[in-house]
């Protein structure tokens, strides 16, 4: 990657570099981006956001994301988007822990806020997209008052432009903090050397910007070489994706596992929607099962394109290439990131045995805010402890096994949910599957299975059974569940990882 001079503002290089280049955009423009980015900065000013503050986005995927995004960035503040679907609580919490100075939401998710202003010290202005409420003003009436924002804050590469607040699935959420330059880097080691996104692509994600990896997706990734996006608002459900992958002509498209296990359950998708625009679609945020993989490539002959990253490493540190994708593992080291797997007191693992990951790059966070603790355990100096358990073979494979903390010990070995859960899921009916630990009557851990059937499949003690055989049958003997339990759904995390923990009994 090249060098990044000392003097680095992520909106200059991202958003009024293409202007500068005389480069044009689609439907809109990088030129009419690049003007809403000078007036939201001019309006985030004007709120009273001021350099290194923060500014809470509880903003859908719209352009008013990405001139918001980029305005703060412009400013030299610092971009905090969370997900529009949260409590007033919730909310409540984060900006009272961010000390958000603003916060831009949308015109439904407003009351919520609202409702917890005065206990939120810090905050100095709601502005409102699509609306207005008393002391509250409309973002766009906001824009149109405020002196635009030519030049950008003379921040440098270190200055943090960014915080991620993680899914808080075992705990409160916490903030890892990133840097312009950590955005360059991601944009360079994956979005190009990775994807290899080019000006010509079109960059359609269902995972939301407000969470790190469909940020990168769709909005730095694309800025980076002069590509563009589609923006959909609502939730992506899987006839909605394919209804835009073929109205919008997408190159490439970005998921989690389960939409791509649901859009397989849409009937004569194959005739019914066109994709031949797409070159590849990518798989992260959960292990993508073998069986999904494979039906997708049979129905829609398009590669799975399995990554892995986390909000701490800001986007991906493990991949597959596209066109070399490899069934059942999440890809190789990407080039600019070292990775190693350790045991429990930090010794190296030998080849194929189950360890810690831990990461090594330039896009890895520095810290937690307010999170003295577990920056320790996390951010292990130059290397960053993932939590997450992987093997790897002798060509540099690596398999995901499981969260730490998910993972099970039968019979003195060790157990995947993952790798139960995609035997489970290979079944014809079986939709998805969670896999949790459970003590039987004689004390000891056993597997057990919380399985979603496809639509028409009655559940019963016998089908429970043939599950309990068919992963017997592929799967040594202590990995088999002891108990199938049938379930109407998961629960996830807004990202689409499944909360293993939920389904533990008491």
């Amino acid at each position: 990657m090249e060098l990044l001079p000392e003097s680095l503002n992520a909106a200059a290089f991202f958003v009024d570099r293409h202007v500068a280049e005389g480069r044009a955009g689609r439907s809109i423009t990088y030129a009419e981006v690049a003007d809403g980015v000078a007036h939201a900065a001019g309006a985030l000013a004007d709120a009273g956001l001021d350099l290194e503050q923060r500014v809470l986005l509880v903003l859908a995927d719209s352009p008013a994301f990405a001139v918001a995004f980029w305005g703060a960035a412009k400013l030299g503040a610092v971009a905090v988007p969370v997900n529009t679907l949260m409590t007033a609580a919730e909310y409540e919490f984060l900006l009272n822990d961010s000390r958000a100075r603003v916060a831009v939401v949308e015109a439904d998710v407003a009351p919520r806020l609202l409702a917890v202003r005065e206990r939120c010290p810090w905050l100095r202005a709601i502005l409102i997209v699509g609306g207005r409420a008393a002391g509250a003003p409309d973002f766009d009436e906001a824009l149109a008052r405020a002196k635009p924002v030519i030049e950008a804050a003379a921040t440098s590469r270190e200055d943090i432009v960014y915080w991620g607040y993680t899914s808080g699935s075992t705990g409160r959420p916490k903030a890892a903090v990133h840097s312009h330059q950590d955005f360059v880097a991601a944009a360079d080691l994956v979005g190009v050397g990775v994807f290899g996104l080019g000006p010509d692509d079109l960059v359609f994600s269902a995972s939301k910007l407000s969470f790190a990896f469909g940020l990168g997706n769709a909005l730095y990734f694309p800025a980076r070489v002069g590509a563009a996006s589609v923006l959909v608002a609502e939730r992506i459900t899987p006839e909605r994706a394919f209804a835009v992958i073929d109205a919008e002509r997408p190159t490439v498209f970005f998921a989690v596992p389960t939409l791509y296990a649901r859009m397989l359950e849409v009937r004569d998708a194959e005739r019914r929607f066109d994709v031949s625009s797409l070159r590849y679609c990518v798989s992260s945020g959960e292990t993508l099962p073998p069986a999904v993989f494979d039906a997708w490539a049979d129905r829609f002959g398009l590669e799975l394109v399995e990554v892995v990253g986390s909000t701490e490493a800001l986007h991906d540190f493990i991949a597959n290439r596209p066109g070399q994708a490899r069934r059942g593992s999440v890809g190789r080291v990407v080039p600019g990131f070292e990775a190693r797997l350790v045991d429990d007191t930090g010794a190296p693992v030998e080849v194929g045995t189950v360890g810690h990951l831990l990461v090594k790059g330039e896009t890895t966070a520095p810290y937690y805010w307010h999170r003295v603790e577990r920056t320790r355990a996390t951010m292990l100096g130059e290397w960053l402890r993932t939590g997450d358990m992987f093997r790897q073979d002798a060509e540099g494979w690596f398999y995901f096994e499981g969260r730490a903390d998910d993972m099970l010990k039968v019979a003195g070995q060790w157990v995947s949910p993952a790798e139960v859960e995609a035997h489970l899921v290979a079944h014809a009916a079986v939709l998805e599957a969670g896999v949790v630990g459970e003590t039987d009557a004689r004390g000891l851990t056993t597997p057990r299975a919380c399985v979603v059937l496809k639509d028409g499949v009655a559940a019963s003690p016998a089908l429970a059974a043939e599950l309990r055989d068919f992963v017997g049958a592929r799967a040594a003997g202590y990995k088999t569940p002891g108990v199938v339990d049938f379930v109407a759904d998961l629960p996830k995390t807004a990202t689409g990882k499944i909360q293993r923990f939920r389904l533990r009994r008491a």
